[in-house]
């Protein structure tokens, strides 16, 4: 469509507006409405034209489709509170399911030879680094790794207890205790919490492969009792991280006993 086009269906759009406009008769005072015969008055908006009776078939054809309309529209507005209810109580309520682990036992065909170590400490030495850093959660962790240590039978005389800075000093100082060979295992407990910086992510990644790699040069296991959280509230459920690093210290520990009186054979 031209411009001129468009100006010229415009101007007759403005014309025929302002054609219906025009009053045939002197416009009455609108604050007087006009009140028909029989006293009501005339909704806002609507016309004398609007108001006239329907007659013939499209009479007809409104009479059937309002009942219709109105009955949709109760059935979409009115609700019945006992099935409201039932399916409320039906829902399951959401429940956020934990992914650390998988449940269920390890099954190993008959037949194999198999080397196992069970978390006993009898007479073997433990060595134990601590993180200061975040002290109230680490002191937590310690407390009930010596609990478990005492429950597996290592005496308190065989234990040497070992305190750092922070997370990040974990491996060198679990790798110094390894390498005294005085230790048939080495527990690591930390704590790191993120924050508003990348440094939780570069301390936590960098205490775990050090003391991964502090137990693959020594050759003496070490296992890792750091909690990595998103906040300190995440601590309360973890506390008992640090019976299991013992309980995984003590397994390794007897399983490398297991396997030198195997290849000594």
């Amino acid at each position: 469509m031209s411009n001129r086009d468009i100006d010229s269906s415009s101007e007759n759009v403005l014309t025929d507006w302002a054609g219906r406009n025009e009053p045939d008769e002197p416009v009455e005072d609108a604050s007087e409405p006009d009140v028909e015969e029989d006293g009501g008055t005339p909704a806002w908006g609507t016309s004398a034209e609007a108001a006239e009776p329907v007659e013939g078939e499209l009479a007809a054809e409104v009479a059937e489709a309002e009942p219709a309309e109105v009955e949709e529209a109760e059935e979409i507005e009115l609700e019945d509170p006992a099935e409201a209810s039932e399916l409320d109580e039906a829902t399951p309520f959401p429940v956020e399911l934990s992914h650390e682990h998988a449940a269920g036992d390890l099954l190993i065909p008959d037949g194999y030879a198999v080397l196992e170590g069970v978390p006993e400490g009898g007479r073997r030495a433990v060595g134990l680094v601590v993180s200061r850093f975040n002290g109230s959660v680490t002191t937590r962790l310690l407390a009930r790794a010596l609990e478990e240590l005492d429950e597996a039978g290592v005496r308190q005389e065989a234990i040497t207890v070992m305190v750092v800075p922070g997370a990040f000093e974990l491996p060198l100082a679990a790798t110094a205790l390894a390498k005294t060979r005085r230790f048939a295992c080495v527990v690591a407990l930390g704590c790191v919490i993120r924050g508003d910086t990348p440094h939780f992510d570069y301390v936590a990644s960098e205490a775990a492969s050090g003391l991964q790699l502090a137990a693959l040069e020594t050759g003496v296991p070490v296992s890792f009792g750091v909690l990595t959280l998103d906040r300190v509230e995440q601590a309360e459920p973890r506390i008992e991280k640090g019976a299991e690093a013992v309980r995984s210290a003590l397994e390794m520990a007897d399983l490398f006993t297991h396997l030198r009186a195997a290849a000594a054979r």
